[in-house]
Parts: C-alpha cells; structure tokens; sequence
C-alpha cells in the first residue's frame, strides 16, 4: 500500500502551467456617494460617522463608524452636503449647522478646485 505522498501527475499533453512572475495586488474600490463613480479607495476622501452621530474626515481610513467615500471634487462635496446624499449614506437623521459648515471648510481648504469632468453626467 502507498503512503499517499505522491502527488497525481496530469495526462499526457496536459501539463499544468504556473503564472510568471507576482500577482497582481488587489485594490480596494469604493463609491463617491455624490457622482456614484468607482475608484481606488486612495483616492477618495473618507467621512465617517462618530458614536455621537457628528460626522467628521478619516483621512487614514481606519477610524471606527460608518464610513462613506466622497471624490476629491468639490462639486461632489458640495452635493454630498447639501443634497443630502451623505446623510442617507451615513444613516444619519441630518448634518448640524457646525458639521455642514466644518465639511464645506475642509472641501475648501484641501480639495482641489479642478475644471469639470467631462464624462460625468449631469446631476
């Protein structure tokens, strides 16, 4: 009786072919909640929802809450504030006159004013 330590080789002909070289690393995708574009989780900004229900930047990404991701755009923060898109993203009954005016400073302050896409479509 054999001891169950060979491997089965493959039929003739059919031989197994390794991948060459690494794999390729997997990259997190997530959506802006204003444009619903999909992109590198990187290269969107991260609001996150605290225990006391304020809404506050993640800029690392791992702070505990619920999360939603808006673009580096400030049309989309724009709308994410004040259409109410985050509020229903985060789960929230609705943003405090001092959360809308800190997330509209930080749009300001560290978003780039860039020229519109093109390929977005309007709102």
């Amino acid at each position: 009786m054999s001891t169950g330590t060979a491997k089965p080789q493959p039929a003739p002909g059919q031989q197994r072919r390794k991948a060459k070289g690494p794999r390729p690393k997997h990259v997190p995708q997530r959506t802006c909640v204003a444009c619903r574009s999909t992109d590198a989780k990187r290269t969107l900004i991260r609001l996150v929802r605290t225990p006391e229900g304020a809404v506050a930047v993640d800029p690392t990404g791992k702070r505990s809450g619920r999360g939603a991701y808006l673009c580096a755009r400030v049309r989309c923060w724009e709308r994410g504030i004040n259409e109410k898109t985050l509020v229903r993203a985060l789960r929230l009954d609705g943003l405090t006159e001092e959360n809308r005016a800190e997330l509209l400073r930080y749009a300001d302050e560290r978003v780039p004013e860039g020229p519109e896409d093109e390929d977005e479509v309007p709102s």
